[in-house]
Parts: C-alpha cells; structure tokens; sequence
C-alpha cells in the first residue's frame, strides 16, 4: 500500500513539475514579445500603431496631462451609492485601497461648487437664467395649468432620456460627491474574483451582439485547454459581423485593455507597515497581453485600444468648434488660470484636430435607413446597458473610473457617425447641435454642455491616452530584463 501511495505522489510531483517547468518556459519567452505583434495597420482604419504613439506620446500626452491637473478638470461629482439595477451584490469590496475619499465643501473652489450644471461664469449665469426663464416659460406661464406644464417638462425629460446612451447620475441628490481625481487615482486595489469577473461577463456577454453559442475567451490562459480553438470560432465569428457591430466590440475590448494597463502600471508592489509601494508590474501585464499567455487574444486587446484611442481623438477633433466659441469660459473663480486652461485646452483640441490620419466614419452606418436606424437604436441600448453595470462594481474606486471611462465608448461612437458624442453621454442630440452651431459669436448656441459632460469627456480621453504612453514605459522596463 505504501508503494503505491508512494508511486502516486512521484507521478503527481513529476506531472506536476512538468506543468510549472513548460509554463516558466512560457513566461521567459514571453519577455518582450507582447509588442512584436502591435505594429503596423490597424483593421477598419487608415492609421498604424506607430504614428499614433509618436503624436500621443510626444505631443498630446504632457499637454493633457497637465490640464487634467487644474482645478475645472480635477473635481469630479459622482454619485457612488446607486445599487445595481441586474443582481444582488453580496457585500462592497473591504479592501481599505477600494475607498474613494469624498472632498469636503472648502476643498472644492467656490466656482465649481457655485455653478449650476450649463453654465459657466457667474456673469453667464445670472444672465442666462433670466433668458431661459424668459423663453422657456414667460410666453406660457399665464396660459397653461400646473399639471400641462409639468406634461411638458415629463415629455422634454422622456425624448431626452430616449437620446441618452448612459445613466446620468443626479447631480442634486444627497448622495452625490465631489471627489477629487488626483487623490482617487485609478490603480490595483486588489478588487478581484468571481464578483470583479461577473462584470466584465455581464458587459460581454450580453451587450455585444454575440450569440451564447459563441464563447468569447473572456481570460483565455495555459490553464485552459479549449480557450484557442474558443478565441478562432469566436474572432471568425466576429469577422463576419458588419463593421460597426465589429467597431463597438473593439471599442468595449479597447476600453477593457485600458483598464488592465492602468492596474498593470500602478500595482501594489509592497504593502508592509512602514510603505505601500505603488509601481509596474511587468508579470501581471503580460499574464493580461502576453500572445502565449493569453491564446492570442493579448496583442488583439491592444489593437482594440489603439482603435478606442483613434476614434476618440476624431470625437474630440469634432468638438473642437464649441469650445472654440468666445462665448464659452471655464469657470472656477480664479479668471487669469481659468483664461490660462481654456488656452491650454484649445491647444489640445487644435492638436487633435490636427491629426493626419484620423478615423473616416463615412462608411458607418450608410447601407438601408431602416436597417442602420434599427442598429443605431440596439447600439443606443447596449452603451445605455453598460453604465448601469458600472453600478454593480463592488469596489468603490473601481466603480469611480469604471463609471467615468465606461463613457469614453459612448462619444467615441459620435465620429463613428452614430452621433454619440458624450463625455458624459451627450447623445445624439448633443452631436446634431454641435454641428449646426452659428459661424458667429452674436448668436449664442441654443444649448449648452454641463461642467459635468466636460470633465468627463477630457477626463475620460486622458485614461487612454495614458494607457498608450504606458505601453511604452512597459516596453522600455521589458527591454531592460532582455
């Protein structure tokens, strides 16, 4: 008995022992070859890898960057205690790094605290109050009851929710906070497990046009034998789709590899009492992107974010024109840093726009009216789908920046001629208005954007940008380990 006990564990250790030799062989190839495959042209576009490194890295990275840090663009508000619309969350991550520290009323500039959601300057404020009042229901007031009014604003409210592509939270509810972003960075928080996975199955899933006959290889890996024959029937599937189903799933894969660099870049390296160390960790993103490591599917997630990255740069490009208006002010309260950051920004707009090889959206989108309407709807649905899963995140720093970059994909679908042009969801009715605004200062626009939609946009924009310049810092620490 004890010899076949003993033959036992000699066949498991040796089994073993194969098993962990084969996947240290994995991981040393593995060095520096992440990248290997991430060059040259990207599907559906006319750019390449190389060029939008160059430009984002050396040009509009330290521009953004710098803007990000400023006041109008660092406090964000966030409602982070809406429960999740789908499931039942067991319980909020414990973990003391998922935090998110709210800001107290005298950390945020009187400014961002005093302005109310579409304006920007105290002079504009009182001004267009008084104009909107005016035109909106001085010529109405004495001829319509209570109750038809309060119609008519349940009606504005209902065809604008049916132009919206996500969950805006309430600004005025008690339960919303401003929260400082460069306090809350986004990084490893040791958020993970079924719950951290069943958001981003849910998002897969159920919310990408994919039939569940066909698996997608969510976290395809050595350890799962079936996962490459999964990942060839699931991307020849995906091949055949049209290209904007193809376009929206690389938008939601981009937005995915983002967030998996930003956690690979700011892992927690040494958590002891003395320090929390918070720093690269070259093992962790390539276990995320490594092509061995992953069945492939690495290198095609950095694809998809180079692609995320090339569509927002068009829907920034495409803004450019609103906030070009003289009309328009950022506003904190401190008027010569406030005339410094709006220079700061329409320089990084006039960038973007100048962009040799942007996105051409013309081919999206232009077959039968019925058709492209009745996918522009489903589109419309599945981004609205999204932000209420950000809802559902168990950890509250993650839900913070899953809430705010889950909107990158909503405007980004705005120079994919879908017209979702949103930081913070502006839907098509933002778009349309965009592109109609008058030539002429004299004729002020006939809408505005809330200070919320503007952080989020630039804010949102500012993740992939930096998720594109940590690619090259992982390049340069993989070629240090060569």
């Amino acid at each position: 008995m004890k010899q076949v006990v003993l033959l036992i564990f000699f066949f498991y250790f040796f089994n073993v022992s194969i098993f962990f030799f084969a996947f240290l062989q994995v991981i040393g190839l593995a060095d520096g070859r992440c990248f290997c495959q991430v060059t040259g042209d990207l599907d559906d576009c006319a750019c390449d890898v190389e060029t939008i490194d160059d430009f984002n890295n050396n040009r509009l990275f330290p521009k953004l960057q710098r803007l990000l840090e400023s006041d109008y663009f660092r406090f964000y508000k966030v409602n982070l205690n809406k429960p999740c619309p789908f499931w039942t969350t067991t319980s909020h991550c414990g973990l003391r790094d998922c935090a998110v520290k709210p800001c107290s009323p005298n950390e945020v500039p009187e400014g961002v605290r005093a302005s109310s959601h579409n304006k920007y300057s105290a002079a504009a404020n009182e001004h267009q109050t008084d104009c909107e009042q005016e035109n909106r229901l001085g010529a109405v007031n004495v001829s319509l009851s209570n109750e038809t009014r309060e119609a008519l604003l349940s009606w504005n409210r209902h065809d604008d929710e049916a132009e919206r592509f996500c969950v805006v939270d309430d600004e005025e509810s008690p339960d919303s906070q401003y929260v400082d972003l460069l306090l809350n960075p986004e990084r490893f928080t040791g958020y993970r497990g079924a719950e951290a996975w069943q958001i981003w199955n849910s998002i897969y899933e159920e919310n990408c046009f994919k039939p569940f006959t066909i698996k997608r290889p969510l976290i395809p890996n050595v350890l799962h034998s079936s996962a490459g024959n999964d990942a060839k029937i699931f991307h020849s599937w995906l091949e055949g789709q049209c290209v904007e189903i193809r376009a929206f799933y690389r938008l939601i894969s981009g937005l995915h590899a983002s967030i998996n660099i930003h956690l690979s870049a700011r892992y927690l390296l040494d958590d002891s009492w003395y320090q929390k160390k918070w720093g690269h960790n070259v093992t962790e993103f390539q276990k995320r992107f490594d092509a061995d490591l992953t069945a492939g599917e690495g290198p095609k997630r950095l694809r998809n974010l180079y692609f995320l990255y090339l569509i927002e740069l068009r829907a920034l490009a495409k803004a450019l024109p609103f906030f070009q208006r003289s009309s328009f002010q950022l506003y904190t309260g401190k008027v010569e840093e406030d005339q410094k950051h709006k220079g700061m920004m329409l320089d990084i707009l006039q960038l973007a726009r100048s962009f040799p090889l942007h996105f051409d959206e013309t081919s999206l989108f232009a077959g039968d009216e019925k058709e492209a309407a009745k996918l522009k709807e489903d589109v419309r649905l599945a981004f609205l789908n999204i932000s209420r899963i950000m809802d559902c995140v168990g950890c509250f720093k993650c839900r913070l920046w899953g809430k705010l970059q889950a909107r990158t994909c909503y405007y980004t679908h705005s120079s994919l001629k879908t017209h979702l042009m949103s930081g913070n969801c502006f839907g098509a009715l933002r778009w349309r208005q965009i592109e109609a605004l008058p030539t002429s200062d004299i004729q002020g626009p006939a809408f505005q954007l809330s200070r919320q939609e503007i952080v989020s946009l630039f804010n949102a924009f500012g993740r992939i940008s930096t998720s594109i310049r940590e690619l090259q810092n992982f390049r340069e620490l993989l070629a240090e380990e060569q």
